[in-house]
């Protein structure tokens, strides 16, 4: 009998954690923020295979703009990103680089994200071919930080990115997760 009252009152329990609720998690929705044309005209530092994870590359940021509705700028000549390539082809991307707006206010962007697809696509891109981002993956996530008050929603704000290659530039349309 101890073990059956023992037994409701766990399943109470857990029925309790898992209370029906009027509410439901919003739906996430997509908003605009910008398009960024990224410029990696610069060479390609290879510093092989540095871990279990891969091939480290670091590849210079030397400019670029971004336009939007509410921030339009350039992107300063001083990241890069400190890319990982596995064995499969899968590049990790984590970028890290500057953003000066055109009223002056400096942001500082990071960015995670993967770049993977056939073992055909991937050696087209390497050679700087112009290939239909719809035959390969890349997607980023964005985190933002600034001091600037104008910019300040940037510090609190969840963006993700869809992104290509072209050339010796990286674009991508950049959305704020509502």
């Amino acid at each position: 009998m101890k073990k059956v009252v023992t037994l409701l009152c766990g399943i109470s329990l857990i029925a309790l954690t898992h209370a029906a609720t009027q509410y439901n998690p919003p739906p996430i929705q997509l908003e605009p923020l910008a398009k960024f044309s990224v410029d990696l005209n610069a060479p390609v530092w290879e510093l092989g295979t540095t871990s279990d994870a891969g091939k480290r590359r670091i590849i210079p940021i030397t400019g670029g703009t971004f336009e939007g509705k509410s921030l339009k700028g350039r992107i300063l000549n001083n990241g890069a990103d400190w890319q990982i390539v596995d064995s499969k082809g899968l590049a990790i991307i984590d970028t890290r680089y500057l953003l000066e707006t055109d009223d002056g206010a400096l942001i500082y962007l990071q960015t995670k994200g993967y770049r993977h697809g056939s073992a055909e696509t991937l050696k087209q891109l390497a050679q700087g071919k112009d290939v239909d981002p719809k035959n390969y993956y890349f997607k980023i996530t964005m985190q933002f930080e600034t001091s600037s008050p104008k910019y300040s929603w940037l510090n609190q704000t969840v963006a993700v990115g869809s992104a290509m290659r072209l050339g010796k530039a990286v674009i991508y349309d950049a959305y704020t997760v509502k």
